[in-house]
């Protein structure tokens, strides 16, 4: 990984963008089509018939209810969209959980299903999605039908955020995949915007996230201290982590001419778990408002059915960041809060002072993380046991050495996990932030390409979704 981090930074990028600005306009997206398999077959090569398959599929199904519609069938586009939907939920059903399904059916006793041991396709997750979002928005109307293939399979296989999202919906980029207008500007902007991602994930992320590793391998031996520690650590390492790459997906995509919409607004601020999703990988929570909540009805048909709605759509919520039953419960649990704060909490929120939210929103986040980063239930258990007094004591001597080590590093990624850091940023006159800017910029290269020179600790934690 270290390997690929620099090779893709150093030669496949810099290769990349010269060959597509020295092609001309009309070449551009087969330009970025082939590169974009190139990149996705890089690490798993028989994975890109995979990829092309949906592209095919998506693509003709959104051909043919083009046609049924523009012939007032809307019986026959209403079929193809089933189709269609049916066989991308098919293909990442049998990639993503069949082995989960075989192993959870072998529990009884007169089943015996052997697991495939399939290797998740990367980002399978995240471009069946975006793929799916093609064929329901043409049938809406929110979208023209895409009759370019190629221009169609590079909206799908885009690489700046092919396998980490954030999710791009067709619509969003249908007039760029057409024209997409290019200046030194919006170029810059964008390196700046990749290297700041960069530096998140490389510089902050995997810092202190080596501090959730050494806490996590061994719940049962915890201290109540030391728990808290790990759980704090990995709540500021997730989110350098996939907010780093979203920054670096919104980067890459500038300097290529895209603009994708933000998967971000420091949601550690939050004062509810309602506004917490509004703020937390929002194109995911956009995604299943739009093609799930609303077409189930929404708010539209009662108290009742509004709220087995929000179950419905937080049950695949959990279960689509992973295929194993913790994140079921994970999303269960958010169910729960949030249709406790639709039914009475959050006008009270509303009310008491802010602090009170923010206590409460993060305290929850925090438990949350623990069912999400921990699969074996028994695990789960054992940290929230350590967290509330149940472990082996308050603390111990490497609790306090480890508190001390990683101090400085959890005061940088409490203030930059909110509006403070911009803040105190802005605050700088702009001539002195002119000088300024692109010295911490190359600064942030350099330190984070020393990192991944150095160091073999560089995980990707939402390369499995």
């Amino acid at each position: 990984m270290v390997f690929s981090s620099l090779l893709f930074m150093f030669i496949y990028l810099p290769v990349v963008l010269a060959v597509y600005y020295l092609s001309p306009v009309r070449w551009r997206n087969p330009v970025l089509f082939v590169a974009n398999l190139v990149f996705y077959g890089w690490g798993e090569p028989v994975y890109i018939l995979l990829m092309m398959l949906s592209i095919t599929v998506n693509y003709v199904n959104g051909l043919l209810i083009g046609k049924y519609k523009g012939a007032g069938d809307m019986r026959r586009a209403r079929a193809v969209l089933i189709v269609n939907v049916v066989i991308n939920l098919s293909l990442l059903g049998f990639f993503k959980y069949y082995d989960l399904i075989v192993t959870t059916l072998s529990l009884l006793p007169f089943i015996d299903i052997a697991p495939l041991g399939l290797t998740l396709p990367i980002g399978i997750s995240f471009y069946t999605f975006q793929t799916m979002s093609y064929p329901i928005d043409v049938y809406r109307g929110d979208a023209d039908v895409q009759r370019n293939y190629i221009s169609f399979g590079t909206f799908v296989a885009l690489f700046p955020q092919l396998i980490a999202g954030p999710i791009v919906r067709y619509k969003d980029v249908a007039d760029q995949l057409g024209f997409r207008a290019s200046s030194i500007d919006q170029f810059s902007s964008g390196v700046e915007r990749f290297i700041v991602g960069l530096g998140k994930k490389v510089l902050i992320a995997n810092n202190i996230g080596a501090l959730w590793d050494i806490y996590s391998a061994s719940p049962s031996e915890l201290t109540t201290l030391g728990a808290w520690l790990g759980i704090a650590a990995f709540s500021l390492q997730i989110y350098f982590d996939f907010s780093g790459y979203s920054d670096m997906a919104v980067g890459l995509g500038r300097m290529i001419g895209f603009e994708f919409k933000e998967n971000f607004n420091y949601p550690y601020i939050s004062r509810s778990i309602t506004e917490f999703w509004r703020r937390w990988h929002i194109s995911l929570g956009t995604w299943f408002r739009d093609y799930v909540y609303i077409p189930l009805g929404g708010n539209r048909n009662g108290l009742g059915r509004q709220l087995c709605n929000i179950t419905v759509v937080w049950a695949l919520t959990g279960i689509w960041h992973g295929a194993n039953w913790n994140f079921l419960l994970w999303g269960l649990y958010y169910a729960v809060f949030l249709i406790i704060e639709k039914t009475f909490l959050l006008r009270r929120l509303e009310k008491w002072p802010a602090v009170v939210g923010h206590v409460y929103t993060i305290f929850l986040v925090v438990c949350g993380w623990v069912m999400f980063q921990l699969e074996d239930i028994s695990a789960v258990g054992l940290y929230f046991s350590a967290m509330f007094g149940g472990g082996s004591g308050l603390y111990e001597s490497r609790d306090l050495f480890y508190l001390g080590s990683y101090g400085a590093m959890f005061a940088i990624g409490i203030v930059a996990s909110t509006p403070l850091g911009a803040r105190l940023y802005n605050s700088v006159p702009p001539k002195v932030r002119a000088v300024a800017s692109p010295v911490l910029i190359a600064a942030a290269l350099l330190l984070a390409t020393a990192y991944l020179v150095d160091s073999t600790y560089n995980p990707f934690l939402y390369w499995n979704f």
